[in-house]
């Protein structure tokens, strides 16, 4: 298609807009998720059908880049301090488990087909993480302040740093063999900079509302400055930036503290950043490799999807027999952490980038490519799960009325004794 990668800006902008205003629309209307849509209108202005936008193109780069942060910020925005707070101990153990057990799945997959230990280990940190691209359909529905979906964004924040972990112990071990020295380094900077961005943030954050005030403009240039400190300090010390965009997310959160922000940045990441974000991971649909990888690598391909799908479920199904959650919490909380997009493809960029002394990468084509099948179908698999997750907590959650009945008869309780 010669002809659309010709068109001029304005006119490959105005049919970026139209397709990521109908597809997600029709979408809905299909009772599928929004941003299937967005990730369809990525294949179609992608290099595989029209090739109307250059995925290596400096402004789609820095919107996508964008959008994923931002993505990650409104997602450790939106947690509700109060409750996470009385949930931490549980979003811990979510998060340990929802890493641990696709970690060992895909580490036993890896060595089934051959890889290093060293390599393992990569592979399991590709399938520990995932991206919270059901979120906003969450929020859609009014379910942020569910304990199960409080608990699963706090999860992200530990199986994120924790296959971030993996991967800088990993890629020295590769380069230049096995360094104790800097792998108490890492330990070090991990150690000093959750805590500084929690606290050292909240306070600069305090001070520049002080001084500049909550008005619009302030409001939103303070988020970007906050998240832009903190996923560029992220990744001076080898992590990666979404990890430090949800923690100024949740920084911003305790600075603001009942203090309404202005949600006009939120307006323009929901209506062109994110959207492109996800587009982005349209870009990554070469037919060609799909399907090659899917015919020359079997085995490789289900194994990795089964120890995704294997793994991201028995951690659900574990946390929600150790809490007492129902079947619609423990589904949302599968749903919600089975997307891999971000983190995923953070980790697995780096390691096929990583070549030692020999030339050896420290993973190869193959698994890359295993990797690409893998982000296209959890994350379309993962946004419709998420929505029927959402839809069965709906109705099962009490009607206003019922909810009243019950509050009247709580308080009345004391004066029936």
């Amino acid at each position: 298609m010669e002809f659309f990668s010709h068109l001029p800006i304005l006119t490959s902008f105005s049919l970026t807009l139209m397709l990521t205003l109908v597809l997600p629309s029709l979408m809905q209307r299909l009772h599928l998720p929004r941003p299937v849509g967005y990730i369809l209108a990525g294949i179609i202005l992608g290099p595989s059908v029209l090739s109307v936008l250059n995925p290596e193109g400096k402004v789609v780069t820095f919107f996508a880049e964008l959008g994923k942060l931002l993505l990650m910020f409104f997602a450790g925005f939106e947690v509700n301090i109060a409750k996470f707070n009385e949930a931490r101990r549980k979003a811990a153990t979510f998060g340990l488990l929802t890493f641990a057990w696709p970690f060992a799945l895909a580490i036993g997959v890896g060595a089934t087909v051959g890889y290093s230990a060293n390599s393992c280990a990569v592979i399991g940190a590709i399938l520990a993480s995932h991206t919270l691209l059901g979120l906003p359909i969450v929020k859609e529905k009014g379910l942020l302040d569910q304990e199960a979906t409080v608990v699963t964004v706090g999860a992200t924040l530990f199986t994120d740093m924790l296959s971030i972990l993996v991967l800088a112990l990993c890629v020295p071990i590769h380069l230049r063999g096995f360094d104790p020295a800097g792998v108490l380094v890492t330990l070090f900077w991990l150690a000093i900079y959750v805590p500084g961005v929690l606290i050292g943030l909240s306070w600069l954050v305090k001070r520049l509302l002080t001084v500049f005030g909550t008005s619009r403009v302030s409001s939103a240039l303070i988020m970007l400055l906050v998240m832009a400190i903190a996923a560029q300090v992220a990744e001076w010390i080898g992590m990666e930036g979404i990890i430090g965009a949800f923690l100024a997310g949740v920084s911003l959160k305790r600075a603001f503290g009942e203090i309404k922000g202005d949600d006009s940045l939120e307006i323009m990441s929901q209506a062109l950043f994110i959207p492109v974000f996800f587009i982005a991971a349209g870009f990554l649909v070469d037919f060609k490799i799909f399907f090659a990888t899917v015919r020359d690598q079997p085995w490789l391909v289900l194994g990795v999807l089964a120890a995704l799908f294997g793994g991201k479920w028995l951690a659900a199904a574990t946390t929600a027999h150790l809490f007492g959650y129902g079947r619609p919490e423990r589904n949302l909380m599968f749903a919600l952490t089975l997307p891999q997009v971000a983190a995923t493809l953070a980790v697995a960029l780096v390691a096929y980038g990583s070549k030692n002394a020999a030339g050896e990468r420290l993973i190869d084509q193959p698994m890359l490519n295993a990797t690409i099948v893998l982000v296209i179908v959890s994350s379309l698999v993962g946004l419709i799960l998420a929505e029927r997750a959402a839809r069965q907590i709906e109705r099962a959650a009490p009607s206003p009325e019922a909810a009243h009945a019950a509050n009247s008869l709580r308080e009345a309780a004391p004066n029936l004794k």
